[in-house]
């Protein structure tokens, strides 16, 4: 399925349900195009799933719930689909193990297509035949869902190209709007500046959290209820790959007054030393040696020292904002900052399927190539892990029936990480979106985003300095 067009569609929102959906699945199939037959059967780590799996089960998802509920005399594509491809409902029918997925040689990539023409199809007469209220809930459900799987192709993608000897690139560098804006100023490969990190300050007090409406959300998002947030600030960007390596350098994965018990657990477990993706040659583990390897293939740490630090776990997250005398923010502060600015910031939209440095042009969701993060601050590049644990809010109710199992059954060990990735869709992304993982997970574009309090009226005083760059109070 190799081919050299552009991974994505126009980042324009779209509203009714059919436009939508058309929109998530040939969005599928884009992302999907620079793949060969061989690449959509790897399953790299336990978390990640093939490719062809992900084609299959978006597919499954509009069958299982909508055609076969809403759609009179709609004929299943085949039997055994309906448990092959279903990945946790238990409610529905039994599944395989998730640590099998790479097995499934057949059905062939050939009639996982077939079986996408099928079903889309079959939901094009659905719409003509006008559907019913609870059909609409669901085909939008459906799309939001493939939109998840949208990111969790690339990101499981990227881990399969990584554990590959040859180190493949899914994307060249050229590509998307960082790649415009090289070539434009004659600059690829050169090293960015590290704008110096400050804090935004917010007088905290009873806010609203969860989904106001006016749109899709999921039932994890509700209801909306009253939250107390003390004075706090939240730092203007994440933190970067530079910053990183300060606290590798300074001992960092060494020392575990640093670490939650449960991380320092994992740091000796698993050997970390580094975030996921970085690699390093020789015995010197100076910062010019070591690489990140991206979708865009393997780079340097050395030219991407301004660029967010990603794939890293909420163990990590915490130990680092530990170190650097900070905290993690809490999801409410984060949708607080964040609630009613528009959806703006280094998304799939862009093009770039790598976080790139504050300073960079992305687009926004109204296709504009020219947007300044700066200005923009909160979504995209890296999903914010928070101090928060996954739990229902107060009156939290799940869906009725099989798709009860989505959200809800999960609330369990996970915390909750905001604001979307560089894979993330615009569409897609808002301020009561809760992501979650467990706290060890590091295969996802995961970053840092630092936070303190405040003492009401009174300016931060600096108890510990880290860095070697200044961080200037932004007030509000």
């Amino acid at each position: 399925m190799t081919a050299t067009t552009s991974p994505v569609l126009s980042p324009n929102r779209i509203s009714a349900p059919g436009e939508r959906f058309r929109a998530a699945r040939r969005q599928t199939m884009q992302l999907s195009k620079p793949l060969t037959p061989e690449d959509m059967m790897v399953q790299s780590c336990a978390e990640a799933s093939p490719a062809k799996w992900h084609l299959a089960h978006t597919t499954w998802f509009f069958e299982s719930f909508v055609l076969r509920e809403f759609l009179p005399d709609y004929r299943v594509f085949h039997a055994d689909f309906a448990w092959l491809f279903n990945s946790y409902y238990e409610s529905f029918s039994a599944f395989p193990e998730k640590r099998l997925r790479s097995s499934f040689s057949r059905p062939g990539l050939d009639e996982i297509l077939r079986y996408r023409e099928h079903v889309d199809a079959a939901m094009e007469r659905l719409f003509e035949q006008e559907p019913e209220a609870e059909a609409l809930r669901r085909i939008e459900l459906g799309a939001n869902h493939e939109e998840q799987h949208q990111e969790l192709l690339l990101t499981d993608i990227l881990n399969a190209f990584y554990t590959n000897p040859l180190k493949p690139k899914y994307r060249d560098q050229g590509s998307g709007v960082r790649g415009q804006k090289n070539r434009e100023q004659g600059s690829e490969g050169a090293r960015e500046p590290l704008t110096p990190l400050g804090f935004q300050q917010f007088e905290g007090g009873l806010r609203a959290a969860g989904h106001a409406g006016g749109g899709f959300c999921f039932d994890n998002e509700l209801p909306r209820h009253r939250v107390w947030l003390e004075p706090h600030a939240l730092a203007v960007r994440l933190v970067t790959c530079g910053e990183y390596a300060e606290f590798m350098a300074d001992g960092g994965y060494r020392k575990p007054e640093f670490w939650l018990s449960a991380g320092w657990d994992a740091v000796k477990h698993n050997g970390w030393r580094a975030p996921l993706y970085w690699s390093h040659e020789g015995g010197d583990r100076r910062e010019c040696e070591w690489t990140v390897f991206t979708l865009r293939g393997e780079l340097p740490l050395k030219e991407l020292a301004a660029t967010p630090v990603s794939q890293v776990s909420f163990y990590e997250a915490d130990a680092y904002a530990r170190w650097a005398g900070r905290r993690l923010p809490t999801e409410f502060e984060w949708e607080a900052a964040v609630e009613g600015q528009p959806i703006e910031g280094n998304l799939l939209d862009s093009g770039n399927l790598t976080p790139v440095p504050a300073t960079d042009l992305v687009q926004n969701e109204d296709g504009a190539k020219y947007q300044n993060q700066e200005t923009t601050k909160h979504y995209g590049d890296c999903w914010v892990w928070t101090s928060s644990a996954y739990l229902g809010y107060p009156g939290f109710h799940p869906l009725d029936g099989t798709l009860g199992e989505y959200n809800g059954k999960f609330m369990s060990g996970q915390m909750v990480l905001r604001g979307g990735s560089c894979v993330t869709p615009a569409r897609h992304i808002r301020a009561s979106y809760r992501n979650f993982f467990a706290p060890e997970t590091r295969w996802q574009f995961s970053g840092i985003r630092l936070a303190k309090q405040q003492v009401a009226g009174v300016r931060f005083q600096e108890s510990v300095d880290r860095s070697a760059h200044s961080e200037p109070i932004t007030d509000t």
